[in-house]
């Protein structure tokens, strides 16, 4: 009598995050272009949906009282106010996706990495850096007209994000999408290291 297949081990959660205006979503999205097959979690908010966003498809758009549920009900893997509204990462799809033995990519902010890393040691985080800081203040200034004191708080909030990059496991430079976007998919795909992980030392 032929034994069943033995079931795949879960796989390794990826994580991606950096400063706001470094290109996660433009990077995520040449992912999803070119690599169809990877899964990439869909995050709840309470903003409005933007012009072209698809419910389910951009985000998972919720009110106020059901993002206070799924935070009540420990529905969230993580989540983080920003701008005055409120992102979270729903857990079932996750741990579902993982569950198969595939793997799975968040794609959200500093807070929220570091309530992943807390909640799962084995995630992995990666950093997503511009170029320079010089590119970072130039794509940051480009999404409109905003007051100078706006401009300001932005820019500290995303030098302390820079900061902050030696949290992550592995630091990848977004100089060329597409080339950033295979280096991700490398790293999903790559073997877990188990319980290692680097000391945060990058090259």
């Amino acid at each position: 009598m032929a034994s069943a297949p033995p079931q795949r081990p879960p796989a390794r959660l990826t994580v991606l995050s950096g400063p706001s205006g470094v290109g996660k979503g433009t990077v995520v999205a040449e992912v999803r272009r070119r690599y169809p097959a990877v899964w990439v979690s869909v995050s709840a908010t309470t903003r409005a949906p933007r012009p072209g966003e698809i419910d389910g498809v951009h985000y998972h758009f919720v009110d106020d009282a059901e993002f206070d549920r799924l935070i009540a009900e420990d529905g969230l893997l993580e989540w983080a106010e920003y701008a005055g509204n409120r992102y979270g990462t729903p857990v079932a799809p996750v741990r579902e996706r993982l569950a198969t033995g595939a793997p799975a990519l968040l794609e959200i902010e500093l807070q929220g990495a570091r309530q992943v890393r807390a909640r799962d040691a084995d995630a992995q985080l990666v950093f997503l850096a511009p170029p320079s800081w010089s590119e970072l203040v130039s794509r940051l200034a480009g999404r409109g007209s905003e007051p100078p004191a706006v401009q300001e708080r932005r820019l500290a909030i995303a030098q302390a994000e820079l900061d902050s990059s030696g949290e992550f496991d592995v630091v990848v430079v977004n100089d060329d999408v597409a080339r950033a976007a295979d280096e991700l998919v490398g790293l999903l795909t790559a073997p877990s290291p188990g319980h290692v992980r680097s000391s945060g030392a990058h090259e």
